[in-house]
């Protein structure tokens, strides 16, 4: 069976990062779009070798060179402008440039690759959703009308216009990813191990999360296996509370995790971002359960031990 043939964009990030490695590991070919290719040969040196191609891309200046695409099995796109910072107009247009221009670009390129790739993999994040209590969302739920809600909207209709090549589009609505080493996780461990951790806004908002390999192992699926296809809410089957979440966090490092943090500070200190921390969605992974996907880490406290513990 001839190696698979992968090309992805965000390759450095927090998720990128593991899946090349699984790639690699699995014995396929792996090419990676990066606006600095020697940062990122050096980020991935781990796993870099002669059958790791890093190419040029700047994803706002225009499309990435076609022949780091043509005959692909399939392009996994990650790349985009962190969404945990304050959100000042500038950081807003940069969040969504870097994903929607940056999907317009990638989808011009792919009309120039010549063979087609056969897939196109995007990132998208339960995000699209907006605001919720507890009414459980899948996949065919309506989307949300904030900010971030109308990014990841025109996100996934630009991932969308890759079918008119012929080819198969999946769009990942990625819930929060549970990694030690970076992401929200690896932002909250500090304050919960000197006790300061606690429930944002009184804790009753839902949490959409999912462990690193379980994203990761989604992905890998999709690359081979046309069902998965659409939207796919990548999110553990168990969403639960904010308090939840803390007071797990908080047993699995044996610390205190009951003083609250108000909505205000989180308002004042990132603005209209607190929004997506002190609301929430109940995000439930419909499709993969419905294509079989098995979950290794399903419950929120077994996920967090694993990460914690560097466990996959």
């Amino acid at each position: 069976m001839a190696a698979l043939r992968v090309t992805i964009t965000g390759a450095t990030g927090l998720i990128g990062r593991h899946l090349t490695a699984e790639l690699r590991r699995r014995g396929a070919q792996v090419t990676v779009l990066s606006r600095d290719p020697p940062r990122a040969q050096r980020a991935l040196s781990a796993i870099a070798d002669s059958s790791l191609r890093v190419m040029p891309w700047e994803p706002l200046r225009g499309p990435p060179p076609a022949p780091a695409l043509a005959g692909r099995d399939a392009v996994v796109h990650l790349a985009g402008e962190s969404i945990a910072q304050r959100w000042s107009a500038r950081a807003m247009r940069a969040i969504r440039d870097s994903r929607v221009v940056g999907t317009v670009n990638l989808v011009q390129a792919l009309r120039s690759a010549e063979p087609c790739p056969r897939a196109l993999l995007s990132a998208s994040a339960v995000g699209y959703y907006g605001a919720h209590g507890e009414e459980p969302l899948d996949e065919d739920a309506a989307p949300g009308t904030d900010f971030l809600a109308a990014v990841c909207t025109a996100w996934e209709a630009q991932a969308e216009r890759a079918r008119e090549l012929g080819m198969r589009v999946a769009q990942f609505r990625n819930g929060v990813v549970l990694d030690a080493h970076g992401g929200a996780l690896g932002a909250m461990l500090t304050p919960f191990r000197l006790g300061l951790g606690g429930p944002v806004a009184g804790g009753r908002q839902y949490m959409s999360w999912i462990h690193r390999d379980d994203l990761v192992a989604m992905i890998l699926a999709a690359i081979e296996d046309e069902r998965w296809s659409g939207p796919v809410n990548a999110t553990a089957p168990e969403p639960v509370s904010n308090r939840e979440f803390a007071y797990a966090l908080g047993d699995e490092l044996s610390r205190p995790a009951r003083l609250p943090l108000p909505g205000f500070v989180l308002r004042a200190r990132y603005g209209q971002m607190a929004k997506i921390i002190t609301t929430g969605a109940r995000v439930l992974p419909a499709k993969a359960l419905v294509l079989g996907y098995r979950f290794r880490f399903p419950q929120v406290r077994g996920a967090l031990a694993a990460a914690l513990s560097g466990r996959s």
